[in-house]
């Protein structure tokens, strides 16, 4: 087969093959021609990799996640006039990929100006990242700020002096601007709204507007929460007032991490926090028994999730003292298919205690004995995870570990309004005034 197509003066372009999903090698490029003359390069094949387009729960038709459509702005812009440009830009940013793993908003580069706590690999001049939720946060002195940004395929929140100001949707190579402001100091903040396990976002940094200048970044917040899970914790379709939100943009434009319960909940704590979540991934098993060779540990460690240049994650200083499992809907909200490892639900349950040990061994070799882990699971999921969760929790503090709590956050007050039966709005602010209510329980020392 062959695949044609443009690509502009000085840009690149990445091309890929997906062959079957039952485990055969995916199809790779064999040749790569411009104006028919041979390019150099190489190509590969990638590993198999599961969909993350389906849904965590039940009760309704997938809906795909469009990257194109571009809905009306859902955030009311503050009274100063913003602007955006995508023509010149003061700083510019490239696709070339970038290695080096950073852990922390420390070093020089876009670190040493601005703060995150999110998994980033730091390129110095710029920083890739996928998980969801990442954000970045400055300072600056001036009448407006610009945002060097990268990425075509993830939408962003842009925040000033704690305000949301606009939504970025897929903005490309570009450095946004926001204008008009008083001359005086001001705080700005990026969000990350949407999941993109194989594509890396790039953030160039802040540029401060004629006469104004960049002040030191944000100092780290001494609390620090991480949260890991599936669909529920990444902020699926979480935007949307109805359940099909085919006609309404999709997926991706009706998600945002940074409204999570979970994001919600740590900022409120006034706590640094990671959102490390995969929509339809579990602890063993995914969604409908998709893709049975990876699960959600395959990629917990990694930098750039399933990027091709993803590399281990180095924590450095993140160290939380508290983290918050949301594991298992996927692994128990459908029923069991011929084919899959798993001959009875009583073999899956036995696989999902063993393996949740062993990822709680992970962490506390990881994060020490003094973080206080917890496992919470909700009846949505089925009968099943609620007491298979509560048994991981009995088994590890039978084995002397007190620090693994339970809290099952099963609601009857939740609508499920979400894209495919997923939290909404409504339901994320009652979720975060649950978890808060729950952590007020324990005994944290931060």
């Amino acid at each position: 087969m062959s695949w044609n197509g443009t690509v502009a003066n000085g840009g690149t372009v990445t091309t890929g093959f997906l062959g079957s999903w039952n485990n055969s090698a995916n199809a790779a490029p064999t040749s790569f021609t411009v104006n028919g003359t041979a390019c150099g390069g190489g190509t590969s094949t990638t590993t198999t990799r599961p969909t993350t387009t389906r849904p965590t729960t039940t009760g309704s038709t997938t809906t795909t996640r469009p990257t194109t459509t571009r809905p009306t702005t859902t955030t009311t812009p503050v009274t100063t006039t913003t602007t955006r440009t995508t023509t010149t830009t003061t700083r510019t940013t490239t696709t070339t990929p970038v290695t080096t793993t950073t852990s922390t908003s420390s070093g020089t580069g876009v670190l040493a100006q601005a703060h995150t706590a999110g998994r980033v690999s730091d390129g110095g001049s710029s920083v890739q990242f996928t998980w969801p939720g990442t954000y970045f946060e400055g300072r600056f002195h001036g009448t407006g700020v610009g945002i060097v940004l990268n990425d075509s395929n993830n939408d962003y929140d842009v925040q000033v002096d704690g305000t949301t100001v606009a939504t970025l949707v897929a903005p490309g190579q570009t450095t946004y601007w926001v204008r008009n402001l008083t001359d005086a100091d001001h705080t700005v903040r990026l969000a990350k709204r949407t999941e993109s396990p194989w594509a890396a976002g790039q953030f160039g940094g802040f540029v401060a507007a004629s006469g104004g200048s960049i002040l030191a970044k944000p100092a780290a917040r001494t609390r620090q929460i991480e949260f890991i899970g599936d669909s529920f914790t990444a902020g699926y379709g979480n935007m949307s007032t109805s359940r099909d939100c085919s006609s309404t943009g999709g997926v991706n434009r009706n998600s945002n991490a940074d409204r999570t319960f979970a994001a919600m909940a740590a900022r409120s704590l006034n706590a640094d926090y990671q959102l490390i979540a995969w929509s339809g991934l579990g602890m063993v098993r995914n969604y409908g028994g998709m893709s049975t060779d990876l699960s959600f540990r395959a990629y917990y460690d990694q930098t750039l999730q399933a990027l091709w240049n993803s590399t281990v994650w180095t924590p450095g200083s993140w160290r939380p003292q508290l983290v918050v499992i949301g594991l298992g809907i996927n692994d128990f909200s459908t029923a069991l298919t011929s084919g899959e490892k798993w001959a009875t639900t009583d073999a899956l349950i036995a696989d999902y205690r063993t393996s949740y040990q062993g990822f709680l061994d992970t962490l506390r070799s990881r994060y020490g004995s003094g973080t206080i882990i917890v496992v919470s699971a909700t009846s949505y999921g089925g009968a099943n995870l609620p007491a298979a969760a509560q048994q991981v929790v009995t088994d590890r503090n039978a084995r002397g570990d007190s620090r693994v709590v339970f809290w099952d956050y099963t609601s009857s007050s939740l609508d499920f309004l979400g894209c495919d039966w997923h939290p909404s709005l409504h339901d994320e602010q009652i979720l975060s005034d649950m978890l808060q209510d729950y952590i007020a329980t324990l005994p944290l020392t931060w």
